[in-house]
């Protein structure tokens, strides 16, 4: 039987010396179907999809205006935060300028400024800014701000330390960028503060603190212990020795823009997320073998209690340009 206070059984991050394996397969893929590179493009249905999920969560600060907090932590658990993760996803789609097209950078970038309302944080710029290097730069010791710090793996070394690592994940996903790779600021990030901050003023102002309270609380406990806060865990994760990105084909892709098609996505990120399935379809012989998950709340589970699972359980390469 596991104990809380078990120890996992790394010491240290997964070190390769090999390229991210993404690029590579795209270009076999492709060379292989080259019909795929029909699904590249933007959805132009996912404005209107995240457009109502903009105003529902509108229609829910009038429905929760006047219930007591504990109603409003429950609904904005179980509702309302599963919505702005969603959002959130809506925003990674964004990142990757398929709401309006790479013609329209400016079009992307506004309407990622109104995703972002409901979630109470300004994150929209902020996202964009890491995640494209995440992407590039897989693995990169420095560059790859999604691979916990060595605090966090020294920290969290236990069953229950990784327990609380789990609760506290939007905080490290927040904040570990700013500690580890710094950027400077830009214009659109302020200019996505302001526009939060202004939003926040107004529900606060018309709909009280508590309806604040139900977007904010709602967004950072959908990012933690939470079933849909495990593909954070899932994607990139190491479960099986070797291998660095796996998918999830379950039922929440439906709520989150399939971004379980995570394999799909990093070997194809022009690829909306209404088309990775299709991807998968076209090319099944090289997705199906790979090690996928069945469960993102078995992958939560399985990374709090076993122990050959945690924060060192990342494929890790040296800064390029660094010396080894």
């Amino acid at each position: 039987m596991l104990k809380m206070g078990q120890h996992v059984s790394r010491t240290d991050f997964e070190w390769v010396y090999t390229e991210e394996p993404h690029a590579s397969r795209r270009k076999i893929i492709l060379e292989k179907y080259p019909q795929i590179k029909k699904l590249f493009g933007y959805d132009s249905n996912f404005k209107w999809v995240v457009t109502g999920m903009v105003f529902l969560q509108f229609c829910m600060m009038f429905i929760m205006k006047d219930k007591s907090w504990p109603v409003i932590l429950l609904v904005a658990y179980c509702f309302g935060g599963v919505i702005n993760h969603s959002l959130m996803l809506a925003i990674h789609e964004i990142s990757h300028n398929l709401a309006f097209g790479h013609a329209r950078p400016l079009h992307n970038k506004l309407f990622g400024f109104f995703a972002n309302l409901p979630i109470g944080i300004p994150i929209s710029i902020s996202f964009k800014k890491y995640h494209l290097e995440h992407h590039r730069y897989q693995g990169d010791e420095l560059k790859d701000t999604d691979i916990p710090t060595y605090m966090e793996a020294k920290l969290f070394c236990t069953t229950f330390g990784k327990f609380i690592w789990v609760i506290l994940q939007p905080f490290f996903y927040a904040f570990r960028p700013l500690v580890t790779y710094p950027k400077p600021p830009t214009i659109m990030e302020l200019i996505n503060a302001v526009i939060q901050l202004i939003f926040d003023a107004f529900v606060v102002y018309f709909f009280g603190g508590r309806i604040l309270g139900y977007l904010i609380f709602g967004s950072v406990m959908a990012m933690g212990l939470h079933p849909v806060a495990g593909h954070f865990i899932s994607e990139h994760y190491m479960f099986k020795k070797g291998y660095e990105t796996y998918s999830y084909y379950g039922p929440l892709n439906a709520i989150t823009f399939n971004v379980g098609y995570h394999n799909e996505h990093h070997d194809f990120p022009a690829v909306p997320g209404s088309r990775l399935p299709e991807v998968k379809r076209i090319a099944p012989e090289f997705y199906d073998d790979l090690p996928q998950h069945q469960s993102w709340s078995a992958v939560l589970y399985d990374f709090v209690m076993d122990p050959d699972v945690g924060p060192y359980a990342r494929i890790k390469r040296k800064a390029r340009g660094l010396a080894t």
